[in-house]
């Protein structure tokens, strides 16, 4: 009898213990889904003294295959294994300390949808609209403050939060749609509660929670699902080298080695040398390449060690879990190269096995095609290194700005352009290449092209006529200006009509200048028919080079030529169609996409100041 009480004694303590003891206060990820393709799932937990328990699961498909922990006594890894026939539903997992229960919580495996535009990611075929959303639309103002974040609204301050959220993208999907674009890609929507200079995105503090002055993770998903109804596929912007130094961790790190430096906000790190070479320079010394990949990006942005274990596998699932629960179509990755190339290979590697027609595009900021070519793989390559079927195209960037500006000459003007797309040679597939006239990161466009219509043109129609995957930036179409050196806030000034009271609106088309409006129209007229134009997404490109000003290129395939002819001199040029002959053939007659007037190519003239792009018949 007495052994008998001492039983009930000590199962009523431990039923004590358990109800007493806390769960863990963050489970990262929040939850999954059945059915991935690989079976390992680690979840992070976050609690007080929780470093020393150990898990048990008693659920069909659910093993656990054993726990990690780091020198903060806070944080808990499991790691289990789903099989592959597993059942969605709810999981009880169950903590103990040395056998004792502790404390248990719910774990949900969901069943996996379908993404709104099915699974073929983004491609030439494809053209991107580029949104900064804090400066894009005002869609919900009860979201301008939010309970518990530092920064307010400020739509004075032009590096202060000016309120635009999600539900203004949501709104403008038609307009978008309207312009010709099948994708969108935001600057990043994850939450970033820092003190100030928070609205572009760049500082996560919390890598599964959108920003809740943007809206939430619910609407963000409803946003993908309804730009999927239009055709528009949604790109995110994904930041896998550093954080902002208002991070939750960074109050309770999940462990010492957790960043690169000493990981503290007292200085006691190094801030990166910028030397993006340094990973493939076979002359770069190992101290340049630790310090390019090592050091902070500034010093609000610390930067992660992603050769931590359990810091890469924390960042592969959260890309997982965005790419799963919104349905997106891509991802652009920022500041590609700072990251880990080790850390970068298995990222991507994950990614295809899950999805294997999603795509990626990297950032590689440079005016070097050859670093660029380094980073892009072919299509049946494997992913060494981390390379990617699709980069940013900065070198034909500058190439295309300069071009239009410089005086003509033998070695700058339009031969600028023409030798900046020779630079193909090094590429993989150029055509896999994102092309722009500019980012959140430059000047505006037509700021950069010296305020010149004809310019602003010729450049429209490179973009949309050039191969790889056109993107553009918002407002762009309206001509918004900025300063040609770098200036974040005004470059990224409000569009005009995304707040209540706008004097002009851009959606709509009321008070903007008659210039406004042409530039819009034909942003609108060439992306329209670029759309439909599979001669433009995968055909061939042929070039002549530039003589007198003029630079004429063509697009074809067995069925059909589109001609691109720029004319930056201040005389009609005449068309010499016997130069041209190996890609026009027999053919003699034109239609301008623009204006759909059709033209003899016996006696046509390139207008002076003007681009022409045509179909050729």
């Amino acid at each position: 009898m007495k052994r008998l009480l001492t039983l009930v004694q000590v199962l009523a303590l431990a039923a004590g213990q358990y109800a007493m003891a806390a769960a863990p206060d963050r489970v990262e990820p929040p939850f999954w889904w059945a059915g991935m393709q690989e079976p390992g799932l680690q979840l992070m937990l976050h609690g007080k003294d929780i470093g020393d328990l150990t898990a048990t699961v008693d659920h069909p498909g659910v093993t656990v295959l054993g726990t990690e922990s780091t020198d903060n006594p806070n944080y808990l890894f499991i790691n289990l294994r789903l099989a592959s026939d597993i059942e969605p539903g709810t999981v009880a997992i169950r903590l103990q300390e040395d056998g004792i229960p502790h404390s248990s919580f719910d774990y949900e495996l969901r069943t996996r949808t379908a993404p709104p535009r099915g699974e073929r990611g983004f491609d030439s075929s494809d053209a991107i609209y580029l949104v900064t959303p804090d400066r894009f639309a005002n869609g919900d103002p009860g979201n301008d403050t939010a309970e518990g974040v530092q920064e307010g609204l400020d739509r004075d301050a032009p590096g202060g939060r000016h309120g635009g959220d999600i539900a203004g993208m949501r709104a403008a999907l038609d307009y978008i749609e309207g312009l010709g674009f099948t994708a969108i890609w935001p600057n990043p929507l994850l939450e970033n509660d820092q003190p100030g200079y928070s609205y572009h995105g760049y500082s996560a503090t919390d890598h599964y929670r959108i920003d809740p002055r943007f809206g939430s993770n619910a609407e963000f998903r409803a946003f993908v699902a309804s730009a999927g109804k239009k055709g528009i596929g949604v790109i995110q912007d994904v930041v896998l080298n550093h954080i902002g130094d208002g991070h939750w961790w960074m109050d309770d790190l999940p462990d010492s080695d957790w960043l690169n430096g000493a990981g503290t906000r007292r200085g006691e790190f190094a801030i990166t040398n910028h030397s993006r070479f340094t990973p493939v320079d076979p002359h770069a010394s190992d101290a340049d390449r630790r310090l390019f990949l090592e050091g902070w990006f500034v010093d609000s942005m610390p930067d992660m060690n992603q050769r931590h274990p359990l810091l890469a596998n924390y960042l592969i699932q959260n890309t997982l879990w965005w790419i799963e629960y919104a349905g997106l179509s891509g991802i652009r990755a920022d500041t590609y190269a700072y990251s880990d190339p080790g850390f970068l290979e298995q990222w991507a590697e994950r990614i295809r096995r899950e999805y294997p027609h999603f795509n990626i595009v990297g950032e590689e900021w440079t005016r070097n095609a050859a670093l660029v070519a380094h980073w892009q793989r072919s299509e049946s390559e494997p992913a060494t290194g981390g390379r990617l079927k699709s980069m940013m195209d900065f070198p034909l960037h500058y190439s295309l700005r300069e071009a239009l500006t410089a005086e003509e000459s033998w070695s700058s003007g339009l031969i600028q352009l023409y030798e900046g797309l020779a630079n193909d040679f090094q590429y993989p597939n150029p055509q896999r290449l994102v092309i722009f006239g500019g980012n959140h990161d430059t000047s505006r466009l037509f700021s950069q092209l010296h305020d010149e219509p004809a310019l602003f043109r010729m450049a429209v129609a490179y973009l949309a006529t050039m191969r790889g995957i056109p993107q553009f930036f918002y407002g762009d179409e309206l001509l918004m200006t900025s300063p040609r050196h770098r200036a974040d806030g005004i470059v990224r000034s409000d569009f005009p009509g995304g707040w209540d009271g706008d004097k002009a609106n851009g959606f709509t088309g009321a008070g903007l200048t008659a210039q406004q409006r042409q530039a819009q129209d034909y942003v609108r007229a060439l992306f329209r028919w670029r759309r439909t134009q599979p001669v433009i997404h995968r055909g061939d490109v042929t070039h002549f080079a530039p003589v007198d000003g003029t630079y004429v290129y063509f697009r074809h395939d067995a069925d059909d030529v589109v001609m691109v002819a720029m004319n930056k001199g201040e005389d009609a040029v005449p068309f010499n169609r016997a130069r041209f002959a190996e890609v026009l053939g027999d053919r003699r007659r034109a239609v301008d996409v623009v204006s759909g007037r059709q033209y003899p190519l016996d006696g046509l003239e390139i207008p002076p100041r003007d681009v022409l792009v045509m179909e050729i018949q």
